[in-house]
């Protein structure tokens, strides 16, 4: 098993349980291709430094998880598709 952080900004105009709802589903794509979260940190609100979509800003939020080297991509293929996420990059950490 590796360890992995996705980074995934959700759109600022959906409501606070549709983005907690998100989350989850992100969450649960994580799980369901054999990774284990071990954190999830909310950095909240920011601004953009351009507009992407006609948004200003978004909310970000990194996920470190474990999981096997095939499941980033399942789950970045995932995301991709999601609605309300704005942005996403998926990253290997290195184990030093």
């Amino acid at each position: 098993m590796s360890k992995y952080e996705l980074c995934v900004v959700l759109n600022a105009k959906i409501e606070d349980e549709e983005r907690a709802a998100e989350l989850e589903k992100v969450k649960e794509l994580i799980s369901r291709f054999g990774g284990t979260v071990t954190n999830v940190d909310d950095w909240g609100k920011k601004r953009f430094a351009f507009e992407v979509m006609k948004m200003k800003e978004g909310f970000y939020y990194f996920i470190q998880f474990d999981a096997e080297p095939s499941a980033p991509v399942e789950i970045e293929n995932r995301v991709r598709i999601m609605e309300n996420v704005v942005r996403y990059l998926c990253v290997k950490q290195n184990d030093a």
